[in-house]
């Protein structure tokens, strides 16, 4: 039984690129897609698909992006958690390094990153903080 299926997907991902996978393969739930979407149009994932894994459950083939041999995601953080969420409004969303990582936001209006939210103007859960 997963607690924190955000957190494993983000441990999952985390520890293939230290051991220089080129893809790795998560369960599939839709708040994982939307957060893969984010990563993807931030420039830290080159991709993600549906696939099926062992005795036909759906899971999420992600391909990791790499720049000069090293990871794009250099480093990933997770903000809110089963045990203790956080909420934030659209004055406090946190900016990740000066604006040079992201926060990843669930807010009404949809999962999105920190600047989308602000632009937005909504605030949300910080699921997590990439760089």
């Amino acid at each position: 039984m997963m607690n924190d299926p955000i957190g494993d997907m983000l441990a999952r991902i985390r520890n293939a690129g230290m051991r220089g996978k080129s893809t790795v393969s998560v369960p599939a739930s839709k708040m994982r897609v939307r957060v893969l979407d984010v990563l993807t149009d931030e420039g830290y994932i080159r991709g993600h698909e549906p696939a099926t894994g062992v005795g036909g459950h759906p899971t999420i083939e992600i391909s990791l992006k790499y720049f000069d041999g090293a990871p794009a995601i250099k480093e990933m953080k997770r903000v809110s958690k089963p045990g203790r969420r956080v909420y934030m409004g659209v004055g406090d969303i946190p900016s990740v390094r000066q604006g040079l990582g992201v926060s990843i936001v669930s807010t009404s209006k949809g999962v999105m990153s920190d600047a989308n939210a602000r632009a937005a103007n909504v605030g949300g859960e910080v699921l997590c903080t990439v760089f």
